[in-house]
């Protein structure tokens, strides 16, 4: 997937197939998610794996929250 296309959430449910076919490969049966960010496609990658068959031990969230860093932009009036 190129462009905007690669934070859809079908790009996400692709992915997380494939994540699975190779863990299964190796004989994994656990897994803990790790999510980063902001998206439609992490829900839909949840989805996916436990449709796989794979036991989730956990899902942590990494997404950085800044404490007061850069000035945000200015609000976009319509």
């Amino acid at each position: 997937f190129k462009g905007s296309r690669k934070s859809t959430a079908y790009a996400g449910t692709i992915v997380s197939q494939e994540a699975c076919k190779v863990a299964l490969g190796f004989g994994l049966h656990e897994v803990e998610i790790l999510v980063q960010g902001p998206g439609s496609g992490r829900e839909s990658a949840i989805r996916a794996v436990q449709a796989a068959g794979l036991v989730i031990s956990g899902i942590r969230d990494l997404t950085p929250i800044a404490h007061n860093g850069c000035r945000a932009r200015k609000a976009r009036r319509v």
